[in-house]
């Protein structure tokens, strides 16, 4: 369980958008994150004149994975001083080399090999696994609160666009978990009955839309009549608890427009979820940091411009902690993680 903490432009942001270029470039799609980000100068720290390159190293237990981003000569990256890591065999770092088209060589040697004996595809396949949810775009034009074909149900996607097709499927594979699901929507919204999920044809496709039903009516509600809250309790709760959740799940801000007795009902799903898997939650709210240990909570500040996290500990807030809450000292500013003045 990992909440993070802190101002408005502290970094939390940044830390999530290292998940996602870790992803990209598990993805042989990495340069095109790059470009879509502005170009390799907007990723360096004070651009390309301060800062050189850019050095990552991750750690799986006895596995690991490290590598170099250095700017090209355009807008683009090199990939250098790749390396993997496998404690049983290798004993150390085992160095890949570098890439100039921006392509991971660990992926490449995974592809070529197929076979786990260094460790390399447990990584490839964790990292391709993560989720980073982003539920904001609520609006009218949501792909959440319209039709999506019935096939795209494999996993919830990082938007909830097939949150209708995943919930169908939920409801005929998994009746426990979609059970689950309902209760925890109820909890927020005591009128909600059910979900129709209504399978209906459009030419030769299948498709499925999010349409409802409140408590004493038979009146069939549509998608685009749940509050921007609700809906997006409703996708929080589905990925929260999914039967077959990722190697990591990430979430910014998941307090977004909910009240306060919603919030607490998401603590415990976020609670539930790590005990299945790992969470990174990035929150601005002391009402959900409430619901969590001191241990859990990393603060992110700045210094000198750049980003600085720490992992609290319990020991250094156990008498404050005997009349605050954690979420009142981060206020009273005890727990340090609000505005910076440079």
């Amino acid at each position: 369980m990992n909440v993070f903490i802190g101002g408005n432009g502290a970094g939390k942001s940044n830390l999530i958008e290292f998940f996602r270029m870790l992803q990209a470039a598990m993805n042989d799609t990495l340069n095109e994150y790059i470009r879509s980000g502005g170009g390799i100068g907007d990723f360096l720290f004070n651009g390309r004149k301060a800062t050189s390159s850019m050095e990552f190293e991750t750690r799986f237990g006895v596995r690991g994975y490290r590598f170099a981003i250095e700017p090209g000569p355009k807008d683009d990256c090199a990939i250098t001083d790749e390396a993997r890591y496998y404690e049983p065999g290798d004993k150390g770092w085992w160095e890949l080399g570098s890439s100039t088209d921006g392509k991971s060589l660990l992926v490449k040697e995974v592809e070529e090999s197929g076979w786990e004996v260094n460790g390399s595809k447990r990584v490839v396949d964790a990292i391709t696994s993560w989720k980073i949810c982003h539920f904001h775009d609520t609006s009218a034009q949501a792909s959440m609160r319209h039709y999506e074909i019935i096939q795209d149900n494999k996993y919830l996607r990082f938007d909830a666009s097939n949150i209708a097709p995943y919930l169908l499927r939920l409801k005929k594979q998994h009746a426990d978990i979609y059970k689950e699901v309902v209760n925890s929507i109820r909890l927020v919204m005591p009128f909600f009955d059910k979900f129709l999920l209504d399978v209906e044809t459009f030419g030769e496709k299948q498709k499925v839309n999010l349409s409802w039903l409140q408590k004493g009516s038979d009146y069939p509600m549509q998608p685009h009549l749940f509050s921007d809250g609700s809906i997006r309790f409703i996708c929080l709760a589905t990925a929260l608890l999914q039967p077959d959740p990722p190697a990591v799940i990430i979430i910014e801000e998941p307090e977004l427009g909910l009240h306060p007795s919603a919030i607490s009902i998401l603590a415990e799903l976020i609670q539930d979820a790590s005990r299945r898997t790992q969470v990174i939650v990035a929150t601005q709210s002391p009402a959900l940091v409430d619901h969590f240990a001191v241990e859990d909570v990393v603060v992110v500040n700045r210094e000198d411009g750049a980003s600085t996290f720490e992992r609290l500990q319990l020991a250094d807030f156990s008498s404050w902690l005997e009349t605050y809450s954690v979420g009142e000292l981060w206020s009273k500013n005890v727990i340090s993680g609000g505005p910076v003045y440079e």
